[in-house]
């Protein structure tokens, strides 16, 4: 095909060559003949004629061999009708005589055929014709030379709208161009912003890919992608489908159509994903003759459904009358009936054709009439005019061309035609017409329900990634929200409790006020689960951020309120219990606020360097796209907020290596305190059960929340339930117990219940029971209660004595087993008496009780005395075996139920030999003894 070009083009040099030397050189006859032909017309007498013939050059291909030409043989036949028509108007006072000169689509021979027209033919006053683009810009382009006009109605390339090389020239046709405003207009209808392109690599097509671009970015449409090739598209449809192109602009031949289809069968690019734009002007059925792939049929037609095509409607869809005094309608008929007496094929621009013999016939009548008004203004009989004018005048009237034609409106803005566009789409193996565009009126009109689309809507012009908040569902919010109530209510009930009964004994010796610290501490972890449940579907962005910060502040506090209330009890109970020394040690409940107050100055501390630091923030985190699952062309990207700072990990370990460290401390006081026996003093079990309960969850609930992190709805009820689970069994274990003491005993709250002590506790034990007398002799408040247990056990000890009393005479009824006593019985008696540590009492006491002990030896205590026989009863009695036997059993008596309970001293310094003035209510312990606790 190059070949081709470089030979007509050195054939069209040639030919010029040698015009050129024929008017120079080949003589003054033939030179003067081409300028006496040209200056006899230079007279304009044609306009002051009636009824004359006006010959109208024609141009276009007539030799069947030549390229285009079965387009010039279906125009004969219009051009013959619009100059019969025209004379049967009666409107006309002339008749266009058209003389056709066959250019064969060479550009040699066209231009030759034009200089002959010149040279030997009559006057012509205008050019009508022009089919091939090559011939038509080479004579186009010396019209205004020779002040002549030219009307194309076949010449769609849009190099010939540039009119500054081609001023002359004018078309009936719209151009290549002329679709791409059209083509905008679609786009903007169906809302289309991104959009490719896929262009043959020839001149046409490039032109319309460039002029296309150039209207695209006025109308602010962008261009993802634009692909050219030059014989296998398949590479550029690929990168097409790469980019994300969804709405295709092709401008290709039907020959290398079929390929393109067959790679976008390959490559699944068709259906209701994708839509195609193709240009409109391919022969019928051209899938079947320029299919040269491996496609079958079957497949190219399964790629082509639904593409759409864009040209020139050929003739008008309005049933109305035109210049003629025809419609459309009517006229076509009229052409079928003369194409069939001449047996030619009929020409998709015999309209234009048509209408152009109109146009011509109307602008020499607008000549011709102004030409005579100033032949009239200047009054001379012979008046000529310049053909530079006439040129000029010419042009001025074909722009104000306007009527109404088989093809529509015509009219021309800068020598183009502003004509009508159609749209088609290929819809189960034929073009439909599915709309037009008015370029006049810029105007797209497309019929109602003629669009097919594949899919239940029109396709997308990109993959639309909709961000989908993962949010937390509404029911799990307010279900666990109904849940966190309840357990705020029963912390308010609590509350109650603890305020209500602040005085009574049990209550009073469980630190009220620490037990109002840990509901609080409770009840703001309850309450950090409504904000942790708050997300961006709830609250706005700004107000999400704050929720951060305010969410993390409460739960931090929180805990550290309940537990640090609770370790400050607990060490209260450390530091009394354990006071090796036994000096006057007094622990108010303000000390035990000021500890619970520097633990949450650390909290505070660390919460507001954090804050200025390195404030938490709102971060989106994105994930992999997903596919919608409404089966929608759209795309899904889930993003979920969260909640982070710069440092997240830093922060995050020292805060939880500051609640680690008070989650230790507390577990080191309760086990120090395990053994003290007031339950309304020591919570050492339940605090031990509550730091095993909330560290256990605190560790499964962060390890299964950051596994989570991705999933908000799992995320949040792992921590709504860890938070809820520890608050709950925190507050029971710290309370329940207190409830039903309350309801069951409420005075053996205060009771020592370990009455069985090993070897290995003996000092330890001690140390605990005179804390314990200690303590309840600083509590003058209960006093009357001591009272009442001091007589209930006195009256315990004297049924005691006598059951001890019978069990003596019962032995010494039974001489036969009293060896048997003797040697086993005493001993474990004086194992019981061993149990407490006489080193501490008054050397009088001890010196007494060791005269005691001497009065037998212990030798003879496993042997019978014969004297004892024969002794009464009341002597045997109060013989020293019997007041050595009753000591044993009494005094561990006296320690475990009887001093503890009223207050005394410990009854391993206690002497039955003491007179009842000097029994530990009418006396008073020396200061160093007594411990004083307050708020027990």
């Amino acid at each position: 095909m190059a070949s081709a070009r470089r030979e007509r083009g050195g054939r069209t040099a040639l030919l010029l060559l040698a015009a050129a030397a024929c008017c120079l050189l080949a003589g003054t006859a033939l030179a003067k003949v081409c300028n006496d032909r040209t200056k006899r017309g230079q007279d304009n007498s044609w306009f002051a004629r009636n009824g004359e013939n006006l010959p109208i050059m024609v141009l276009m291909p007539m030799n069947e061999s030549a390229l285009m030409s079965s387009i010039s043989q279906g125009i004969e036949p219009a051009v013959q009708l619009a100059i019969q028509h025209m004379r049967e108007s009666r409107e006309y006072n002339f008749s266009l005589i058209t003389e056709i000169y066959d250019t064969e689509c060479d550009n040699a021979i066209g231009l030759r055929a034009f200089f002959d027209a010149i040279c030997y033919g009559p006057k012509q006053l205008m050019i009508f014709g022009g089919v091939c683009p090559s011939v038509t810009s080479i004579i186009a382009e010396s019209l205004e030379g020779w002040n002549l006009v030219q009307l194309s109605f076949a010449a769609t390339t849009p190099v010939l709208a540039d009119k500054k090389k081609y001023p002359n020239f004018f078309r009936t046709v719209p151009s290549d161009n002329a679709v791409n405003p059209a083509v905008v207009k679609f786009l903007n209808y169906y809302n289309w912003s991104r959009v490719g392109t896929l262009t043959q690599d020839v001149q046409r097509f490039s032109e319309v890919r460039n002029d296309l671009t150039s209207e695209l970015e006025k109308a602010d449409i962008q261009i993802a992608d634009t692909e050219s090739f030059s014989n296998d598209p398949c590479v550029n449809v690929k990168k097409l489908k790469d980019n994300d192109v969804r709405i295709i602009i092709g401008q290709f031949d039907e020959n290398l159509a079929s390929k393109v289809f067959c790679c976008a069968y390959n490559l699944n690019m068709f259906g209701s994903k994708y839509q195609w734009i193709i240009p409109g002007w391919y022969q019928g059925n051209w899938w079947e003759q320029a299919n040269s792939t491996n496609c079958t049929t079957k497949k190219l037609l399964a790629a082509m459904e639904g593409y759409i095509s864009v040209d020139f409607e050929p003739l008008s869809a309005r049933r109305m009358k035109g210049i003629s005094g025809r419609t459309p309608q009517e006229y076509e008929l009229e052409y079928s009936r003369e194409l069939h007496q001449k047996g030619v094929e009929p020409s998709k621009f015999h309209g234009f054709a048509y209408d152009g013999i109109w146009v011509i016939a109307k602008t020499l009548t607008r000549v011709m009439h102004l030409l005579r008004e100033k032949q009239r203004q200047s009054g001379h009989p012979n008046f000529t005019v310049d053909n530079h004018e006439v040129g000029k005048m010419v042009l001025d009237v074909m722009n104000e061309t306007n009527f109404f034609g088989v093809t529509g409106q015509v009219m021309f803005r800068n020598g183009e035609r502003m004509g009508t566009i159609k749209f088609n789409q290929f819809q189960e193996g034929h073009e439909v017409k599915v709309g037009e565009y008015n370029a006049i009126a810029d105007v797209l009109n497309l019929i109602n329900n003629s669009i097919r689309f594949q899919g239940v809507e029109p396709p997308k012009d990109q993959t639309f990634v909709h961000s989908q908040r993962r949010h937390i569902n509404v029911p799990l919010y307010s279900i666990l929200s109904t849940i966190t109530i309840l357990g705020m209510l029963m912390a308010g009930a609590f509350l109650f409790f603890n305020i209500k009964n602040r005085n009574h004994r049990l209550i009073k010796m469980s630190s009220p006020y620490m037990n109002n610290l840990i509901i609080l501490g409770g009840m703001l972890s309850y309450a950090s689960i409504f904000l942790f449940g708050l997300d961006g579907g709830f609250v706005s962005d700004k107000e999400f951020q704050t929720l951060c910060t305010v969410r993390t502040w409460i739960l931090i506090v929180g805990y550290t309120t309940a537990f640090g209330a609770m370790f400050a009890k607990t060490w209260r109970v450390h530091a009394i219990f354990k006071n090796v020394k036994m000096k006057k040690k007094i622990i108010k409940d303000q000390k035990l606020l000021i500890i619970v107050g520097g633990m949450l100055l650390i909290d505070l501390c660390i919460l507001i360097c954090w804050q200025i630091v390195d404030p938490l923030k709102r971060t989106v985190e994105e994930y992999s796209l997903e596919a919608d699952p409404h089966d929608r062309d759209i795309a899904i990207r889930p993003f979920l907020e969260h909640c982070e700072s710069t440092h997240m990990t830093i922060w995050l370990g020292i805060v939880y290596a500051y609640k680690g460290l008070l989650m230790l401390f507390g577990c080191f006081l309760a086990w120090e305190t395990r053994n003290v026996s007031i339950p309304a003093l020591n919570d050492s079990k339940y605090i031990g059960m509550s730091v095993y309960n909330v560290g256990i969850m605190c560790i499964i609930g962060a390890a299964v929340s950051f596994l989570t992190r991705d999933q908000p709805n799992v995320q949040f009820c792992i921590v709504a339930l860890v938070i809820i689970f520890c608050s709950t069994i925190t507050l029971c274990l710290v309370f329940v117990p207190k409830l039903i003491t309350m309801r069951t005993n409420p005075d053996a709250a205060t009771q020592n219940r370990r009455l069985k002590f090993t070897q290995n506790q003996k000092k330890e034990d001690s140390k605990t029971s005179t804390s314990v007398t200690s303590v309840n002799q600083a509590n003058t408040s209960r006093l009357d209660g001591l009272q009442t247990d001091n007589h209930r056990l006195r009256m315990r000890i004297t049924e005691l004595d006598k059951e001890l009393e019978e069990v003596t005479m019962q032995l010494q009824d039974t001489p036969e087993k009293t060896p048997y006593i003797k040697q086993n019985h005493y001993p474990d008696a004086n194992n019981i008496l061993s149990i407490r540590n006489f080193a501490d009492c008054k050397d009088a006491d001890r010196s007494l009780l060791k005269n005691h002990l001497e009065q037998k030896p212990q030798g003879q205590w496993g042997s019978m005395d014969p004297s004892r026989i024969t002794r009464g009863p009341l002597e045997d009695i109060n013989s020293p075996e019997h007041i050595q036997r009753r000591l044993s059993l009494q005094l561990p008596i006296l320690h475990h139920a009887y001093l503890p309970s009223i207050g005394g001293v410990d009854a391993s310094c206690t002497s039955p030999t003491d007179s009842p003035g000097s029994s530990p209510r009418h006396r008073h312990m020396p200061p160093s003894y007594r411990v004083m606790v307050s708020g027990l």
